[in-house]
Order: structure tokens, then sequence, then C-alpha cells
């Protein structure tokens, strides 16, 4: 059986379909119920919805043989999968984000809120500003208004939660979408299957170009 998670959501059942057109159909996940995990034996296949952030998890250990997930969360997490290929789906970008009079002061260490703290510390890393990261949770916008924070680093899809919240990009950090990954052992043991269905999905994303 090839294990394949699946992220909870659009996204997820995006992927599912280009899964399905590569021949690799489970025709039970459609079924309208609660149930987690769906086989199909003919297929050797087995699919499982898990949250989005937990994909990377489920490959890297093994419960998975490959799975869905963000660039954003490979960067955050790092976790020890191989990155095959960039679905082409789920895009957004990751960004710095401050109210519009928002000048930045180089004199003193820039307060930075954020659920992406490994992210945000290698970028401001990398053009040498000193930071001081909060980490939260939720309600990441927040932050700015209530001076907790000076600016905020967060995933933006079309800027609207930002302007409702008189926030603005102030810069794009990287541009994030969906990539399947692998576990490296089942890379190894698996390649057959693996192969098969990335050279399929493939050619379905080189055709949407």
């Amino acid at each position: 059986m090839l294990n394949i998670a699946l992220p909870k959501g659009r996204l997820g059942e995006k992927v599912y379909a280009m899964f399905e057109n590569a021949g690799f159909e489970c025709p039970s996940i459609k079924e309208n119920n609660r149930k987690l995990i769906f086989e199909n034996t003919e297929k050797q296949v087995r699919y499982f919805w898990v949250k989005p952030s937990d994909v990377a998890i489920y490959v890297e250990r093994g419960a998975a043989d490959i799975g869905v997930a963000g660039k954003d969360i490979l960067l955050e997490y790092e976790p020890d999968v191989y990155e095959l290929l960039d679905l082409d789906l789920g895009k957004c970008r990751m960004a710095v984000a401050a109210p519009a009079s928002f000048r930045d002061n180089e004199n003193r260490t820039l307060k930075v809120a954020t659920k992406f703290t490994n992210i945000a510390a290698n970028y401001y890393n990398s053009i040498g500003r000193q930071i001081d990261i909060i980490k939260l949770n939720g309600s990441i916008e927040l932050a700015p208004i209530l001076g907790l924070s000076d600016v905020i680093v967060d995933i933006v899809e079309t800027g609207t939660t930002l302007k409702e919240n008189n926030l603005e990009v102030k810069q794009t950090i990287l541009p994030i979408s969906a990539r399947l990954i692998a576990n490296k052992a089942s890379f190894q043991f698996k390649g057959a299957q693996i192969e098969e269905l990335l050279r399929e999905v493939r050619n379905q994303v080189n055709s949407c170009d």
C-alpha cells in the first residue's frame, strides 16, 4: 500500500483530484462521512486526511509515504523529507506587514510578531536586522494595532484581512505553494509507485503552465 497524507480542506480536495487523474483513485474518499482513512486495495493506495500543518510530520515519521505540505511548513519546521514537486496550488506569499504609517528605525530592535519564528529569524538574519520575536498562534494582525509589535510576519493571500485592520505589506519574503513530499525510506522501497505518481502529476502541472 502507498500511504498518502492529504491536507484537510479545499487544497486537499484539489490534490486528490490530481492524484485521481494520475490513476491513483480511491472512490470511497468522496463519500459523505466522517472517516479519515480510505483504501483502494486494487490500486494499492491508502489516503488519510490530516491537519495541513501535520502532513510533514506523518511523512517524516513514515506513517505516510508521501503527502502534500505548504512551503511555509517545510521552511518553518525543516522536516527530514524529500521535496519532489511544486504542485502550483495553494499559492500565496510570506510577507512582512505593518500599519501604513510605520517607518523602521534601525537604531532600535524591531519587534516582530509571528507564528513562523524560524522563517522570520532567517529572513531578518539574512538582512542583518536585530529583532525581538514574539510568537503568537492566532490573530497576528492584532499585535501591531495594540502596540505589542512593530510588524508581523505572516502568510498573505488576498491581503483583505490586512486592509480591514489598516495594515499593509511592507516586504515579501518568499512565495508559498503546495509541495509534494516523500518519506526518504519510502522513496527507496516504494520508488516505482512514487515515481509513477510523480510523473503523472508532473505532467498535469506542466500542462497547466
